[in-house]
């Protein structure tokens, strides 16, 4: 054989093993988290080294964790990273996507009532109701805050999030009509 064929052979090798061994990982621990700080025992939003996570299965059997970013940074940068032991145990369960899609689930936009559909964040996401009748968009959302905020307000599907926007940012390009039901009683 010769020395291209060689070197090809072993770039198609490496790739593979980095397509189903590094990847399945990196991806499993990406994307921001929702914990709980073990020092003030109240939720903190953190993000892990994925990417070190992937490359340390090179030489160990599990992937080594470390966090980039916490909501408690900077002033706590210096902590143990003792909550890393919550992403161990259940890596997805504390993932915000997935607390935010488990809480829409079962629940109806509270102005057409219809079901909230599964939710996908590459499409239009839901949105929230805040106590004062305002929508909240998710990039507008602190992850730190989530319990709270599940506790207060409500949900809002793609559509009337998008027509309660227009309405509240454009009130001059708006004609809002009454509800008919109420016309007739």
């Amino acid at each position: 054989m010769s020395l291209p064929i060689v070197l090809l052979i072993l770039a198609a090798a490496l790739l593979l093993f980095g397509v189903f061994t590094l990847v399945p990982v990196y991806r499993t621990y990406r994307g921001k988290r929702l914990i709980t700080c073990p020092e003030t025992k109240q939720p903190a939003a953190v993000e892990l080294d994925s990417i070190r996570a992937a490359l340390t299965l090179l030489g160990d059997e599990s992937p080594r964790l470390r966090l980039t970013n916490c909501s408690r940074w900077p002033e706590k940068a210096g902590c143990g990273q003792e909550c890393l032991g919550e992403v161990e145990r259940d890596p997805k369960a504390c993932l915000v996507r997935t607390i935010v899609a488990d809480w829409y689930r079962g629940q109806s936009c509270v102005f057409c009532g219809k079901p909230i559909p599964e939710v996908t964040w590459t499409e239009h996401r839901p949105a929230l109701l805040s106590p004062d009748r305002v929508t909240v968009s998710w990039k507008d959302v602190k992850p730190e805050t989530l319990p709270d905020l599940f506790a207060t307000h409500k949900p809002v599907c793609w559509d009337c999030h998008v027509v309660q926007s227009v309405v509240r940012e454009r009130p001059d390009v708006v004609t809002v009509r009454p509800d008919r039901e109420h016309l007739w009683s």
